[in-house]
């Protein structure tokens, strides 16, 4: 837990330069197509330290989240035949995978729509939709929509609540690490069990 309160320190420290937002922008776009960590971490910790940008920020994080989104259906539209090998059995398996191309033949727009706003790997979702061929305006609608609310409610929140928020992570931090860790491992269980 140390070297993540380090990290922590470290990001929240960066959070208010310039290069901030590039990297918000960096991470949200990554983490839909093909990154493992989510840009959450670094929206917090901005909006912790400059909470007058928090809907900036959030406009980001979402803008970078929805092209990232663009950039895995591409990838699994065009090029998942040459890449497949690099996903399946790394970022995920091939029975979870072929849950979620399942999934979209009744429900795609709530498939996506779910995953965007849930700790639910959204790779697995954008690179799936492109392998199934689902309408390229249904990822991008129903990710905007699950994107953007997922973003914005965390930046509201810690903007209208931003110093008690700010005192009680310092206070519980090693305990929210824990409890973020779980979360994102739970989201990859559900998208094995569940998808």
């Amino acid at each position: 837990m140390k070297f993540i309160r380090r990290l922590y320190d470290w990001v929240l420290h960066w959070s208010a330069t310039p290069h901030a937002v590039g990297a918000l922008f960096l991470i949200a776009f990554a983490e839909s197509s093909f990154f493992p960590i989510p840009p959450d971490v670094l929206l917090i910790a901005m909006v912790i330290a400059v909470p007058a940008r928090a809907m900036w920020y959030a406009l980001v994080c979402s803008l970078g989240s929805v092209l990232g989104g663009m950039a895995g259906y591409a990838i699994g539209w065009g090029i998942w035949e040459m890449v497949d090998n690099i996903f399946i059995g790394h970022i995920f398996s091939q029975a979870v995978f072929d849950k979620v191309v399942h999934a979209y033949n009744d429900h795609a727009f709530l498939t996506v729509l779910t995953a965007a706003f849930t700790p639910i790997p959204y790779k697995v979702i954008t690179i799936a939709a492109g392998v199934s061929k689902i309408s390229f305006y249904t990822l991008v609608i129903a990710s905007a929509i699950g994107r953007s609310a997922r973003f914005f409610i965390v930046a509201g929140l810690l903007y209208y609540f931003g110093p008690l928020m700010k005192e009680k992570i310092e206070k519980y931090f090693d305990w929210l690490a824990f409890a973020f860790f779980a979360l994102l491992i739970a989201g990859f269980l559900a998208v094995r069990y569940l998808l």
